[in-house]
Parts: structure tokens; sequence; C-alpha cells
């Protein structure tokens, strides 16, 4: 195989938000346990769009590389490697420093460390996984951050698999719908929000309308009060939560006594006068609330043994892909909110 030196890469600049700029550059050689990938396809997150644009609440590297979710094969190893070979299908963890779970800083890709948006990448063995080998490149780049931010959004607090429980889902995004693919495997019903019939539909569509309920959060506002007449007059056991203060209160609502809820994002507008009555609820249904912040290595492991064993299959979840020629327009694309699903950014077969 020949030796790659160089790399075609995008990177941002934060004096001009939502501007790419690409270019080649020298890969350095490779340290004792760090191998070279190269990257097949790429995912885009809202938070990708968000740093982008300079919108991210949390610190980046001001010249760095975006994305965080991506997925390739092995083509070179350092000396002291012992977890991968030449060949293997990989895929980066979205936090570089979460093995377990228990540590306590972080490095996200994408943000305060260099992404993925690169023909090429070089990482630490131990912070890359192994990708089920049935999924295409796309279907494995959507793993990384949505993928497993819904897993860890449906499983226990423990890390057990939650069966035949009912799952309320807000929106149609990357996470949602891999979540709805999840709980359905898991056996769960699932209530999905929108504020879009046509997205409700395709949604229906992607599992025949087995096991799930829809909401048009529009024409229905109190949506809590259908999530719970949709199942039965009881509330429900589990909600992914990706509005933030302006969905939370109908969240607590909807849920059952000794229910979860797993706070995965905060799209909406954010006002702390839409809590009112938070607590005393929170309380008085002895509810659960969580923040999911992705997940470990380890978690990816394990969503990554369920996709296996299960033989799930992903291409449903993928709305449109871009060539990474077009990756501004892929950004675009994603901030329009057109999609239903993951937007991705493929390179050609060779």
């Amino acid at each position: 195989m020949k030796t790659v030196t160089t790399r075609q890469v995008y990177r941002r600049d934060a004096s001009r938000p939502n501007t790419l700029y690409f270019m080649t550059e020298a890969l350095p050689p490779l340290r004792g346990t760090e191998i070279l990938i190269r990257i097949h396809a790429i995912s885009l997150n809202f938070r990708d769009a968000n740093i982008l644009s300079g919108m991210n609440p949390w610190p980046v590297a001001p010249s760095g590389i975006p994305c965080s979710d991506g997925a390739g094969e092995v083509v070179a190893l350092g000396r002291d490697v012992r977890r991968f070979k030449i060949g293997d299908r990989v895929s980066p963890i979205f936090d570089q420093v979460r093995i377990t779970g228990q540590e306590q800083r972080r490095e996200w890709l994408g943000g305060e460390v260099d992404g993925v948006l690169a023909t090429h990448v070089i990482f630490s063995e131990e912070r890359v996984v192994l990708i089920p080998e049935h999924l295409t490149w796309a279907e494995a780049a959507c793993l990384p951050c949505a993928g497993l931010t819904a897993w860890t959004g449906l499983v226990g607090a423990g890390g057990d698999i939650i069966t035949g429980k009912t799952v309320l889902l807000q929106g149609t995004g990357g996470v949602s719908l891999m979540a709805l693919k999840l709980a359905i495997v898991m056996g769960c019903k699932v209530i999905i929000t929108s504020s879009s019939d046509a997205k409700l539909e395709r949604v229906w569509a992607m599992v025949g309308g087995n096991h799930l309920s829809t909401i048009n959060y529009t024409k229905i506002p109190n949506w809590c009060e259908e999530a719970i007449r949709l199942n039965c007059g009881q509330g429900v056991d589990i909600v992914l939560d990706n509005g933030g203060t302006s969905s939370l209160l109908q969240s607590v609502y909807a849920t059952a006594k000794r229910g979860i809820i797993s706070l995965v994002g905060y799209l909406g507008n954010q006002d702390p006068r839409d809590l009112e009555g938070l607590l005393p609820t929170l309380i008085d249904k002895t509810i659960t609330l969580r923040g999911i912040n992705v997940g470990s290595r380890q978690e990816f492991e394990a969503l990554n043994r369920t996709i296996t064993a299960n033989d799930m299959t992903f291409e449903d979840v993928i709305d449109k892909s871009f060539t990474f020629d077009y990756a501004e327009e892929a950004f675009k694309y994603l901030k329009s909110q057109k999609h239903v699903g993951k937007v991705v950014i493929e390179f050609p077969s060779i």
C-alpha cells in the first residue's frame, strides 16, 4: 500500500463564521499507538453547524477541523498498535478521553480538538472503535454522536437495555430517528413529535407504522396530553428531550411516575420562565432527569454489539448525501432544516 504523506482537509476560521477553508497539508509521522484512518463518510450534526457559525457555547479551536462523526478504514499503524490491523473498519469516538464514562474532563471532536472533515485522520488506538461490518460507510458515520446519544438516552442509568416501554421522541432529526430504530428493536412503543405532517409521514413510512404514533405539535400545542392519550391514559416511560426549557415542562407532564427524561439537547428558545412549576412536578412524579452527553467508548461498543446482533441498518435515516467537494453545501442544507434524519458527506469509491 502506498504511503500517505498528505491529506485534503477543511478548516474553519473563527474570524469568518460559516466559512470552510479547503487545503492540503502534510501528515505527521505516526507515534507508537496511533493509527491512520482513510475517511469514507462523515455525518453532520447541528453542533457542527453551530460551531461553524460561532454560536457554540463551549470553547473550540479557532482554526480547527470541523465534524465529529466519521467512518473509515485503517491504512497505517504505529509500531505499538495492538487493537487494530490494516483494513479494519473504524470510527473515532466523539469524546476523545471518555473511555469508561468516569473521566472528569473532555475533548470533543470538531470542537476543542480537530475533527474528521478530511481525507485522512490520525488517532490513538484507544480512542477508536470497530464498526459493524454489515453497515455502509454512510450508515456507520451516523453512529458516533447521533447513534450513541440515542443509545445512552434509551438505556437505563445502570446501562441496562430497556425493553417493552413507551418512548417519546421530539423532532425528526438524527438523534430522534436513530432512537426510533433502536427503541423498536428493543420492543418499545414510540411516540414522535414534529411541526410537519410531511416529516411525520416520512417517519411513519420508515417503520410501516408499527408501534409508532405521531403528534404535530403545531396543531396540538399541549402535546403532553396527546402523548398520554396515545399511551392509553398513562404517562410515557422515557422521553428524549431536545428542546430544553421550551419543552422540558411538557416532557415532565407527559412522563409516568418514576419515568426517565434524557435531556439530549436544547434546540428551542431558552427561557427560564418556561420552567415555572418544574421542580414540584419533578419531585411529585419521582422522575429521573438526566443530561446525556453522547457516551463513552465502552457504550459505543455496546451499541455496536446491539446493532450487529439485530442486523440493524440505517439507510432510511440518511436524508441526503453530498460529496466531499460540496461540504459547504451540506452544511447549508443542514441549517435549512429541510432534512429528515441525517445529512452525510461521502468520498467517491476508489
